[in-house]
């Protein structure tokens, strides 16, 4: 009688086991899905933005500019608004904060900075749109964010952009703003 007790227990033993093995690896089979899906999210979250236009992602090469035609009964404001990225000393802002353009026209704009560091700096500004639909819609025709722009220590520019909006543009959007963040990218550009 205690040999079948002891035959029931190793059984009872071999079985708990055999489903803690099974929890065990189906566990970490989902710990790795989710490192993959981690990895993963990045470029799928640029593809996503990329094909539906959000995000306010704008073009990162030059456009081309046909002057063919500009609709001239139309309005649209282009706002302009400059920020540092933590930790970057430069002053850094729009010479005119907005403009009015037609869907259509070319404008030129300038942004100025000014290397208050002790040290040379190589900066990099990234741009965004809002509202994020109109990313499409906006098109820099030249733009120092195409570039690294190094300034000396306590040197100052004044930085083109030069660009146009789409007379695709929605009829509701009568507003776009154009952010540029400012990031220190010394130690990366080498």
């Amino acid at each position: 009688m205690k040999s079948d007790a002891n035959s029931k227990n190793a059984n009872n033993t071999n079985s708990v086991s055999t489903t803690n093995n099974k929890s065990v690896k189906k566990l970490l089979l989902v710990v790795l899905a989710m490192f993959g899906f981690g990895f993963a999210l990045v470029p799928l979250y640029d593809v996503f933005c990329d094909i539906t236009g959000l995000n306010g992602k704008t073009n990162t090469s030059a456009a081309t500019y046909d002057a063919s035609s500009i609709d001239e009964s139309r309005t649209v404001r282009v706002q302009f608004i400059t920020r540092n990225a933590q930790g970057v000393p430069w002053k850094f802002e729009p010479v005119q904060n907005e403009i009015e353009v037609h869907p259509g026209e070319m404008k030129f704009v300038s942004f100025y900075a000014k290397n208050n560091a002790n040290n040379d700096i190589v900066g990099q500004a990234v741009p965004s749109v809002s509202p994020g639909r109109a990313a499409n819609y906006f098109h820099k025709i030249e733009c120092f964010c195409f570039t690294h722009q190094p300034l000396g220590a306590g040197m100052d520019v004044e930085m083109s952009l030069q660009f146009y909006v789409d007379l695709e543009l929605p009829d509701d959007i009568k507003t776009l703003t154009l952010s540029y963040t400012l990031y220190d990218i010394t130690n990366k550009s080498s």
